[in-house]
């Protein structure tokens, strides 16, 4: 009896992500912090306020946007906690875990007793392994987690079909986010996945690949650009769901391509810079955490012109991919 209300609890989850992925982009939102590195427990409950009303598919603390490799595991606690309380069951709170699988499962534990409803899985620290360590990774962590599972790869992690079909067996694995954009292998995965296994495009600035990954499978897919301009990030969103190619390519051509050329100039910026729109925005998200650093004057007064452009650009008296 026990597996099998494991099984309906998880099987919910899946469900409400599949049906929030449909309706909405997935919110990463940002970690704040005081000016002196502290963290900034108000303020960032405020910031995923702001994010859970603009209507996101489900909500992901304290994962790469949220500089989990950051924080401390009293502050993930808090973090985890404030998103779930601040969520209060209106959509899918999954939490980021991550490092090598014994401290991954301490991660998972915390989130689990804070109410998180599952968890993403980060690629682990520093050293590669072969594929059968890749697995054995995420079957060391489910074994200890109730919690359902999305496993990442990015980085150092990339899984062959063989060994994803090993993953859809993994009791409490429920989908993969891939953050590598080689659609070839995408593709062989997602044929090779049973049904309902849940994919994620997880690609830095996803808009940018949004239509070849749903040409494999994959519509679904991480806005680190809801993170300071919803307005945008739902703008895409809705082109995207409608298909209509005119809106998205304004808005990639006017906005999102050189946003991803300002973030490409420096290490780092696929979190500072978006930090700091989000502080140009009001948002009271502080600054970033070392190793990273805020952007440079320059940069940062490059940002402000393109987000300006950009919010012209879904606001204009016939806006992009609004629907009319």
């Amino acid at each position: 009896m026990a597996g099998t209300t494991a099984d309906m609890r998880r099987e919910a989850v899946v469900e409400r992500l599949r049906d929030g992925m449909a309706r909405g982009v997935l919110s990463f939102p940002l970690t704040s912090f005081h000016r002196d590195g502290s963290l900034d427990l108000d303020g960032f409950r405020a910031h995923v306020e702001a994010q859970i009303a603009t209507g996101p598919g489900a909500v992901f603390p304290a994962c790469g946007t949220g500089e989990f490799f950051s924080l401390d595991e009293d502050e993930y606690r808090r973090v985890v906690t404030a998103t779930v309380e601040v969520a209060a069951k209106r959509l899918p709170v999954v939490a980021g875990t991550g490092y090598g699988w014994a401290q991954a499962a301490r991660f998972a534990r915390i989130a689990e007793e804070a109410g998180a409803d599952a968890l993403l899985v980060l690629p682990h620290y520093l050293v590669e392994g072969p594929q059968e360590g890749l697995v054995a990774q995420v079957e060391q962590i489910a074994l200890r987690t109730r919690l359902p599972l999305i496993v990442y790869q990015r980085g150092q992690v990339t899984f062959s079909t063989r060994s994803l079909e090993r993953l859809t067996r993994v009791p409490g694995v429920i989908g993969l986010k891939d953050g590598h954009s080689d659609l070839d292998r995408l593709q062989r995965l997602t044929l090779a996945a049973p049904e309902g296994f849940l994919f994620f495009n997880g690609a830095a600035t996803a808009e940018i690949q949004a239509r070849a990954y749903a040409a494999v499978g994959v519509p679904a897919y991480s806005s680190a650009v809801h993170a300071f301009a919803p307005e945008i990030a739902g703008a895409f969103f809705t082109a995207h769901r409608d298909r209509d190619d005119a809106a998205m390519d304004r808005l990639l051509r006017d906005f999102y391509i050189p946003f991803v050329e300002l973030r490409d100039r420096r290490t780092g910026y696929a979190v500072s810079l978006v930090k700091a729109a989000a502080r140009l925005r009001g948002r009271p998200v502080g600054p970033v955490r070392a190793p990273l650093t805020d952007p440079s004057p320059a940069d940062l007064a490059d940002l402000e012109k393109l987000l300006a452009a950009g919010l012209d650009l879904v606001s204009s008296p016939t806006p992009v991919g609004v629907a009319q």
